[in-house]
């Protein structure tokens, strides 16, 4: 049926049809909807079962559990604040995140799709399918407080600048979820950093409860860098039942859609399990130095894991297969460096407890380089065996 519709409006979308202008839409709604019959026509190819698109849609479910777990998070935050966790129900705190959530993930796809539906177009090319992730992405590593109007600049800003310009999926530097972080953190700190960006304060369609505005609601870390103990237990850091973005807060959730990734063999389990061995042993050795009145120094390195962004960036960002190293010897490097980089940025950047972005876009950078030096290594074992 679906083959069937297609290939009756398609006539409008070629070259003499009445929406010739919007061929790439065509274009790229057939292809997400069934799989491509065109082959290679020269040369030598492998034919996949699986193609990009399906990939990209993979990792979307693989999010749904944080997603899901952080719309539930956001109404409990706000009912916990309130001081009504036990008069409010499941669904209530769930359906509260969700109408905060929603309108998120809207302008996400919106106006990313937007643009790159308008450059694909122009560019008389086919529309990349990378960021049906990265729409999903942006959303989850955002506080709930973050204005639609601030996510959408940050929005065009990634998409333009960290994918268009370099030339569109497949060719950018810098993971573009990451890199509308970055820039909405240091253009708007205000609203990326501090207590009140955590909880929800608002009633929305007779759901959840006003606050006064002055109710603050600080992160475990936000509470280490300012030399206080954690009020959440290690218990409620692995549910994800504490303040932070949207979908970073839930080792559960984000352990069920990394354990879908490498089942699927979609993620690296090379670069996975190096990003948790670079933080674990950096957080051991500041254990070790015994810095005093550094509390984030001196967290255990269990609690490094459990806040912050640490899980969600090692699952997520750090195994993109764009920015990240692609050689396999390669991949443990670059994800050590991320994971030890991460702790090193918190604990001597009181200012910045979480270092889990900075760690992954710097490892960007040195992604190819890393890969250089084991491409020419091989290369150059090969000749001198070539020599002998």
């Amino acid at each position: 049926m679906l083959k069937k519709f297609f290939d009756n409006i398609r006539p409008n979308f070629e070259e003499g049809g009445k929406l010739k202008a919007f061929r790439s839409v065509f274009d790229g709604m057939e292809t997400f909807m069934l799989v491509p019959n065109a082959t290679s026509r020269s040369g030598v190819s492998i034919h996949d079962a699986i193609d990009s698109k399906r990939i990209m849609s993979f990792v979307v479910i693989a999010l749904m559990p944080a997603l899901l777990f952080g719309m539930y998070n956001i109404g409990y935050q706000n009912a916990a604040a309130a001081g009504k966790l036990a008069e409010t129900g499941f669904w209530s705190m769930f359906l509260y995140g969700f109408l905060l959530t929603l309108p998120k993930i809207v302008v996400s796809y919106v106006v990313g799709l937007g643009i790159e539906f308008t450059v694909a177009q122009w560019k008389n090319e086919e529309i990349q399918e990378g960021y049906l992730v990265t729409g999903m992405l942006i959303p989850l590593i955002v506080p709930v407080g973050c204005p639609l109007w601030m996510l959408a600049v940050a929005v065009a800003f990634s998409v333009i600048f960290c994918k268009e310009i370099f030339g569109g999926t497949g060719m950018n530097i810098f993971n573009p979820a990451l890199v509308a972080r970055a820039f909405l953190f240091f253009s708007y700190p205000t609203s990326m950093s501090g207590d009140k960006v955590w909880v929800a304060a608002h009633e929305v369609c007779g759901l959840g409860y006003n606050l006064p505005d002055a109710t603050t609601m600080a992160t475990p870390l936000g509470e280490a860098a300012a030399g206080l103990a954690p009020t959440a237990s290690f218990s409620d850091m692995v549910w994800g039942l504490i303040p932070g973005s949207i979908g970073e807060t839930s080792v559960v959730a984000i352990a069920l859609g990394g354990l879908l990734l490498l089942y699927t063999q979609i993620a690296s389990w090379r670069t996975m399990l190096s990003v948790f061995a670079g933080g674990i042993l950096m957080a051991i050795l500041f254990n070790m130095s015994g810095i005093e009145g550094n509390a984030v120094a001196n967290m255990p390195w269990y609690e490094h894991l459990a806040t912050g962004g640490f899980c969600f960036g090692a699952v997520f960002m750090a195994t993109d297969p764009v920015t990240s190293a692609r050689t396999e010897n390669g991949k443990f490097i670059y994800g050590f460096l991320i994971g030890a980089l991460a702790v090193l940025i918190r604990v001597l950047n009181p200012g910045y407890p979480e270092g889990m972005m900075l760690a992954i876009l710097f490892m960007n950078m040195f992604a190819p380089l890393i890969d250089y030096c084991f491409v020419q290594r091989n290369i150059n074992k090969r000749l001198k065996r070539a020599s002998k």
